[in-house]
């Protein structure tokens, strides 16, 4: 069985609205002490809309650390004290203009288990009515609708290539072969 490691103390070393970067010191399996830097979220949530004709929709967006474009589920972070279902629901509607009667959580990941604690949880949105889109001021998007086994052909030209997108499709194409 593997060693459990034990906190000793954390310390929060920056802060933004978005997350917090920590330091933590914890026992090593040899009984010395250690650092852990890493990054600490209340979690986010990845929405995966499915139109009444089977299309998922996604958004085009720029990335501005990588420089390029990228194709995206919707989503984002949730708040403090928010749930990942209300949280879910808001990304939909700020980033796609979108409210879905149905909105079924599919599955969990952590997007970089070495770098942060944060978990994704990933729901299916059904029912849609369309409306505007209140994007931040950040944010720019274009949306797209593809059929499922297009989107199987995006992905291994690498025209989707965003990790959080890739693992939320793993989780809707295992339920969907």
């Amino acid at each position: 069985m593997l060693t459990h490691l034990e906190r000793k103390s954390s310390e929060v070393i920056l802060e933004n609205p978005y997350w917090q970067y920590r330091k933590d010191t914890y026992s090593l399996p040899s009984g010395k002490e250690g650092d852990y830097h890493y990054v600490h979220t209340p979690g986010s949530v990845f929405v995966i809309p499915v139109t009444d004709d089977g299309k998922l929709i996604l958004l085009r967006q720029y990335r501005y650390l990588n420089k390029r474009e990228s194709i995206e589920f919707i989503g984002g972070g949730i708040k403090q004290g928010q749930s990942a279902e209300v949280a879910a629901r808001a990304e939909l509607l700020e980033e796609a203009g979108i409210t879905a009667k149905e909105l079924l959580k599919i599955g969990e990941f952590n997007p970089f288990n070495g770098v942060t604690d944060e978990i994704c949880s990933v729901f299916v949105a059904k029912g849609l009515t369309f409306g505007a889109a209140k994007p931040d001021e950040s944010e720019e998007f274009e949306r797209l609708e593809h059929l499922l086994m297009v989107l199987r052909e995006m992905i291994a030209r690498g025209e989707i290539w965003d990790g959080m997108t890739l693992a939320a499709f793993a989780l809707y194409d295992s339920l969907n072969r």
